[in-house]
């Protein structure tokens, strides 16, 4: 059986070859067609059964119509998110989307970035890398236009959220809290608010216990070493120390700023542990966003990063720069993330 082709549609439908191309490989905008041609060119062109040979096309334009997208893992709701805003987006612009996630394992990283290479993807975004830098000498070495999400690099162009902005904002939101009965929370808790959870060599992490201290030193006098703990993500661990964190009456925190809602797990396995009046009488704040946590039987702060606009700032970022030269500065884009406050 003979194979349907360009010519043959643009007979069936009334349109020139090119127009029946452009509509087929997402380029129909540029050309300004109609979005009712377009519509009508690929409802034919499915009746009759055609699919663009992908391989060839990109032959011919030097262009896959692929975008990769290099990711931790899908564990936690903004790393889903990312990847279902890049998804969306991709598509938008006429792109097929491939998200990989590389278990936080660097060797993986460069290993998915070559096959990602390979298969003459036309941008990757590198989100949340272990070692951004390393997919970034790859991506030059090829030719290929690439952004970093999330986490920095020193060899390309970033999108990141502004944590220390974000962490600005959650620990005044903390501060300016009332429990039940309480007034001058400032004094209330001096020495009594801690940060749980995460890495402090990570960048994210970094910045965000960058924030709190600040403003903790600057509402309460002082931010000691003890009241940043942070020891990982994994939520047996956060458990345990927010059991150390509450062994002694004296010492034991009247507010807790936990990183992340992977960390806030565990935190919260330990919480429900205590007596509900302890908990009642605690300010909880969560950098990360998760819709359920409102229906808790105590209040929590959360800081709910802005996904959609991290993803369209890099997209943005990819066709407005060009590929970044040995000797330059790469851009860094911070986005604002948004404060959710209890109802």
């Amino acid at each position: 059986m003979k194979k349907t082709t360009i010519y043959d549609l643009a007979q069936l439908t009334g349109a020139s070859p090119s127009t029946v191309s452009a509509a087929l490989n997402g380029t129909w905008r540029q050309r300004r067609i109609k979005e009712s041609t377009v519509r009508q060119i690929q409802s034919i062109a499915a009746q009759q059964g055609y699919r663009t040979n992908l391989q060839a096309r990109g032959l011919r334009q030097s262009r896959s119509g692929l975008a990769g997208l290099i990711m931790p893992m899908y564990d936690n709701r903004f790393f889903a998110s990312l990847a279902q805003s890049f998804e969306v987006e991709a598509r938008r612009r006429g792109l097929c989307p491939i998200t990989v996630s590389t278990h936080r394992d660097p060797e993986e990283e460069q290993r998915t970035a070559e096959t990602l290479i390979s298969y003459a993807v036309d941008s990757l975004f590198v989100a949340g890398a272990t070692d951004p830098d390393a997919i970034s000498r790859l991506c030059r070495d090829a030719g290929l236009r690439h952004v970093n999400v999330d986490l920095p690099g020193s060899l390309a162009p970033s999108v990141i959220s502004d944590n220390h902005a974000g962490a600005v904002a959650l620990t005044e939101a903390m501060f300016d809290a009332r429990p039940k009965g309480q007034d001058h929370a400032d004094e209330r808790l001096k020495g009594r608010i801690y940060f749980l959870g995460g890495r402090e060599k990570d960048f994210a992490t970094s910045e965000r216990i960058a924030g709190f201290r600040e403003v903790v030193t600057r509402r309460s006098g002082h931010c000691a070493e003890e009241q940043i703990v942070a020891t990982g993500y994994n939520p047996e661990t956060v458990a345990r120390q927010a059991q150390v964190l509450f062994q002694n009456p004296e010492t034991a925190p009247r507010a807790l700023l936990v990183n992340s809602t992977i960390a806030f797990e565990g935190g919260l396995s330990f919480l429900g542990s205590l007596p509900p009046e302890t908990v009642e009488s605690l300010v909880v704040g969560c950098y990360d966003y998760d819709p359920f946590v409102r229906y808790l039987r105590f209040p929590v702060v959360m800081v709910r990063q802005d996904v959609e606009g991290l993803i369209r700032e890099a997209f943005q970022l990819l066709t407005s720069e060009p590929l970044i030269a040995d000797s330059a500065a790469p851009k860094i884009i911070k986005v604002n993330p948004a404060l959710v406050t209890p109802a």
